[in-house]
């Protein structure tokens, strides 16, 4: 039942820490109902999120929660670091765009995985990110 989904936090420290994000963010989406491909874009969407703040931040936290909007069940993943900060989001969100040499996939990949994408950044004092799935309407025994 999804009402016995509650958030959960996980730090993000160590290259191990997003593994165990991807896990809980796939178990809780299979919980809440949601299928495998949507799964598969959530774990995909918190492996990102959660790589910029190992790979930029160095620490920060991952929170992965099921909310409820209009009727509606969703999961709401909120990445939030006090890093560096990203000097320039929109040149961050172009496809392409990296300054680790990675592909450039992670915030634009994560924005079209997921259906609402929100990002605050402040050079110097950090990220927070915040991006939602929906699932479709409540149904009882779910």
């Amino acid at each position: 039942m999804w009402q016995s989904c509650g958030p959960e936090t996980i730090k993000i420290e160590r290259e191990a820490d997003i593994v165990t994000a991807r896990q809980v963010g796939r178990n809780m989406s299979r919980q809440l109902g949601f299928g495998t491909i949507m799964q598969s874009r959530i774990a995909t969407s918190i492996s990102e999120l959660a790589r910029n703040i190992y790979l930029y931040a160095g620490s920060g936290t991952i929170t992965i929660a099921p909310i409820v909007r209009n009727g509606v069940l969703g999961l709401q993943l909120t990445a939030i670091d006090a890093g560096p900060g990203i000097p320039d989001i929109r040149k961050a969100m172009e496809d392409g765009y990296s300054t680790s040499g990675a592909l450039g996939a992670g915030l634009p990949g994560v924005r079209r995985m997921m259906d609402e994408f929100e990002i605050h950044s402040s050079p110097g004092e950090g990220t927070r990110v915040v991006v939602v799935k929906w699932n479709g309407p409540i149904e009882e025994g779910v």
